[in-house]
């Protein structure tokens, strides 16, 4: 009974008591609070066992059993098991840290024994194994350091000025205010695609929170620089010259193309 109400009572009285008044990260407390629960359970079991008698000669058929348990059913518990006693000493993740694993990727919100749950960017809370985090390919954004790079791609005509392309996109990255001075912006003209000459802009920001907003209002900033500098953002396009077998082209046709479509309307 002690036991069971320390492992109740004992995250809410280290927090209020002693980790409210330290600076540590969210997950350096839960990781605290989580191992000192492992603690207090295995030290209670050990005293009920003392206190009914039982010693350990006459628990190894029980640990015999659990051996074999261990090795069929029970292997895939115990793996997570020992997976989150990695997780929480060696922290490759921590509560509230973004992270993608697999096709997932969210905020770790609890890390339990046998399971870590993510709150992806849906609000729904995806329950993943703690063996994975082990043993699968982890991308941790926020362990570190917060800072994430964004690249926004932009493809103009040909013929276009691109001194004046490069201007305008630096132009924008600098005005915006969650963009990093260092590292700098920078622009790259990448490629020459089939209908467009390609280019990037690359830059920084502090938090990974902040990036869908910038690409979101830098892409406004760029549409509204690029018409106002007679910049023709370019897409994909295909043009078809028909000709006859004399090998004149088949304007009455083409004519057609360009006209309005006569076809119905569907739906």
């Amino acid at each position: 009974m002690v036991a069971w109400a320390l492992i109740r009572n004992l995250p809410g009285l280290l927090e209020v008591l002693i980790l409210s008044r330290l600076n540590m990260r969210q997950g350096t407390s839960y990781a605290i609070t989580s191992i000192l629960n492992y603690a207090i359970i295995a030290i209670g079991a050990m005293t009920v066992f003392g206190s009914l008698g039982v010693s350990w000669d006459k628990l190894q058929w029980l640990a015999a059993a659990l051996s074999v348990g261990l090795g069929f059913g029970l292997q895939e518990i115990f793996g997570n098991f020992v997976s989150g006693l990695i997780i929480l000493f060696e922290r490759p993740v921590r509560i509230g840290d973004t992270v993608t694993i697999g096709t997932f990727s969210g905020t770790v919100s609890k890390i339990r024994i046998r399971a870590t749950t993510i709150t992806d960017f849906d609000r729904k809370e995806v329950i993943i194994p703690n063996k994975a985090f082990v043993t699968e390919r982890l991308i941790n954004w926020s362990l570190s350091d917060t800072v994430t790079r964004v690249v926004i791609r932009l493809g103009v005509a040909y013929g276009s000025d691109l001194d004046k392309v490069k201007e305008v996109l630096l132009q924008a990255a600098h005005e915006h205010p969650k963009v990093m001075p260092e590292p700098a912006p920078a622009v790259f003209f990448t490629t020459f695609g089939a209908s467009t000459l390609d280019h990037e802009l690359r830059l920084y920001v502090r938090e990974l929170r902040d990036r869908s907003y910038t690409v979101d209002e830098l892409n406004r900033t760029i549409d509204r620089l690029c018409r106002e500098n007679d910049i023709n953002i370019a897409f994909n396009q295909l043009e078809v010259h028909l000709r006859n077998e004399k090998g004149d082209e088949v304007t009455e046709l083409k004519r057609e193309v360009k006209g309005d479509d006569p076809s119905p309307a569907l739906g």
